[in-house]
């Protein structure tokens, strides 16, 4: 009988040798050793916050001047308002999606002055009233602003917002800033605190002088003399009589055109309309 030849048994593999470690492992590892640019964690870090405020503002401005935008008109209101919901909420839906068309085909928003934008449709980017507001500068056609913030709930962004004009901020202040710096006019739709938030860091600057004149309307008179008792200020002597003259009301869309005119709106703009 034949013996099967034996299989050779397989030679064991020499272990590798480590590879020696560059004399200067440690130092290019280091922290330290990061291109600043590319360093997260020195970014992210308490000392950079004045660096990160400057990014929130620069990114944004530089996008809004590619644009041409050279002022807006600013909707606020209720993240909370829906479309289909109940009560005078869509009312208030289609007021603020009417008067985003309506500012955006005579404000100046689709370029009538050359390649600058005036009166360009500016929200704080989430749902609601800001959606509405546009979602009506795009049934016209126009661009619309969404300066969006990070939040726990309730914010991410609106589908109607231009893409290239849709930001998102860290901080509160470098936002309020962007929403201020630009505009021509204020509508203020019925909301909550961040409303009313908005709203009176914006009569503060008018009533300081801190910010040139801005036009501001309160949508919904009903809601806003029932939420705020303004009268009762000036009868308590906390503001003065000639400061419930900083704003007006407005019951309809068309409405509120009116009155951010009848305020002062930038009548050089109006006056463009043809």
């Amino acid at each position: 009988m034949a013996i099967p030849p034996s299989t050779p048994t397989p030679a064991t593999p020499t272990p590798a040798e480590p590879t020696p470690a560059a004399p200067n492992a440690a130092q290019a590892a280091s922290p330290s050793y990061r291109l600043p640019a590319l360093d997260q964690d020195f970014l992210l870090g308490d000392s950079m916050r004045g660096v990160r405020f400057l990014l929130e503002y620069a990114k944004a401005e530089e996008a809004l001047r590619a644009w041409g935008v050279r002022s807006t008109i600013v909707v606020f209101g209720s993240a909370r308002v829906d479309e289909n919901g109940g009560g005078r909420h869509p009312n208030w839906y289609a007021a603020a999606r009417e008067f985003g068309r309506i500012a955006s085909l005579r404000g100046g928003a689709l370029c009538p002055n050359g390649n600058e934008r005036d009166n360009v449709i500016a929200t704080g980017g989430g749902p609601g009233i800001m959606e509405a507001a546009n979602r009506g500068a795009l049934d016209a056609g126009a661009p619309s602003i969404g300066f969006n913030i990070t939040l726990p709930r309730e914010q991410e962004p609106n589908a109607y917002s231009t893409p290239d004009l849709t930001f998102r901020f860290h901080y509160f202040a470098m936002r309020k800033m962007h929403l201020a710096m630009r505009a021509n006019g204020l509508v203020v739709f019925p909301g909550g605190f961040g409303t009313l938030d908005e709203l009176f860091e914006i009569l503060t600057l008018r009533q300081t002088h801190k910010a040139p004149p801005v036009p501001i309307v309160l949508y919904d008179p009903h809601y806003w003399k029932s939420v705020i008792n303004f009268q009762t200020m000036v009868d308590e002597g906390t503001i003065s009589a000639a400061d419930c003259e900083l704003f007006g009301f407005a019951e309809t869309a068309e409405g509120a055109w009116s009155e951010l005119l009848r305020l002062g709106l930038d009548v050089v703009t109006a006056a463009r309309q043809g």
